[in-house]
């Protein structure tokens, strides 16, 4: 985990105007999930979480918390800036939300940071650092989709070990929240869970589910708009399974919607797979054809996030690929 990373405890000078970073959170604060990034707005954290569930943000790295990298942990004179997930030197990374790289630097330019780092600015005064990276794949001033690979987890810097130091920054880069919360409340799960998709959402990973849906027969548009077209039918789907029919693609409802699939299947599953694998930067022709090309990319997928390699998309596989 990071010996460093801390947030500073004085003022700093990263944006137009002196801010603060937030006081680290304790351990039992973390584990309750406050719900900061909703409270950032001025929202309840139930309106916010519910409206912010909307397919923009995806989970930056596959591994493990680490003991002790938790946000807000003692860093010296500071408290731990982020939340550190730990895997193998060369795990991917990946942009948590579509942006611009703004800074790719030794510690991002962030006070108390080590290693290689990026800073991604999402808009709005929303931005994230990705620290102690052993390579780089994208350029500094470069626009990142959210999903897209962008580095090398690695253990550059003051650290213990191979990791990904990730921060969530809200109003200012230099206000750090809590990243594990923060994305929670946007329908991602910072240690590896399925996603949690809301009526109204847009994007790639609602055509994924616009596709799985039509394998199971619900001719859907597939536009990447979860309409309440789309939104019906995922709530009937949920009812022939005995579930809560609430319209969320969620942990309840991505186990029971996905296929396992390998080499030599087709069909709009297939395409729902390769869409999937897009969105983590495979480059794929959506063709609903599960040849070599596709195994391949499956199998490189797999490789790079330390998951089981077998070339074929089965739960584990799905749930990296849409969270």
């Amino acid at each position: 985990m990071c010996r460093s990373c801390a947030a500073p405890t004085g003022p700093n000078d990263l944006s137009a105007g002196t801010v603060r970073p937030l006081p680290g959170l304790s351990r039992r604060g973390l584990l309750a999930g406050l719900g900061l990034g909703a409270l950032t707005v001025g929202l309840s954290a139930g309106a916010a979480s519910a409206a912010a569930r909307n397919g923009a943000w995806a989970g930056p790295a596959q591994g493990r918390f680490p003991a002790g990298g938790h946000y807000g942990a003692p860093r010296g004179g500071g408290s731990h800036a982020g939340q550190d997930v730990s895997n193998s030197t060369g795990t991917a990374v990946y942009a948590a939300a579509a942006g611009t790289v703004i800074r790719r630097s030794w510690g991002g330019g962030l006070p108390g940071r080590t290693g290689n780092g990026l800073v991604i600015s999402h808009g709005g005064g929303q931005y994230t650092y990705y620290g102690h990276l052993s390579a780089y794949r994208v350029g500094l001033n470069a626009t990142v989709s959210a999903g897209q690979r962008i580095a090398d987890m690695g253990a550059t810097g003051n650290v213990t070990g191979p990791h990904l130091h990730f921060e969530t920054h809200t109003g200012a880069l230099g206000t750090t929240v809590n990243p594990v919360s923060f994305l929670a409340a946007r329908g991602v799960d910072l240690a590896g869970g399925w996603s949690r998709i809301d009526p109204g959402a847009s994007g790639a990973t609602v055509v994924v589910i616009q596709h799985l849906m039509n394998q199971r027969g619900y001719g859907l548009v597939v536009d990447g708009a979860y309409g309440s077209v789309s939104a019906d039918a995922v709530k009937r789907f949920q009812r022939s399974k005995g579930l809560v029919a609430d319209g969320q693609v969620g942990p309840a409802t991505w186990p029971v919607l996905v296929y396992t699939l390998r080499q030599g299947g087709s069909g709009s599953h297939v395409r729902a797979l390769q869409t999937a694998l897009n969105r983590r930067s495979a480059g794929l022709v959506v063709d609903g054809g599960f040849g070599s090309v596709t195994t391949s990319a499956v199998r490189t997928y797999q490789s790079v996030n330390r998951l089981v390699v077998d070339g074929e998309a089965g739960p584990v596989t799905w749930r990296a690929l849409t969270g």
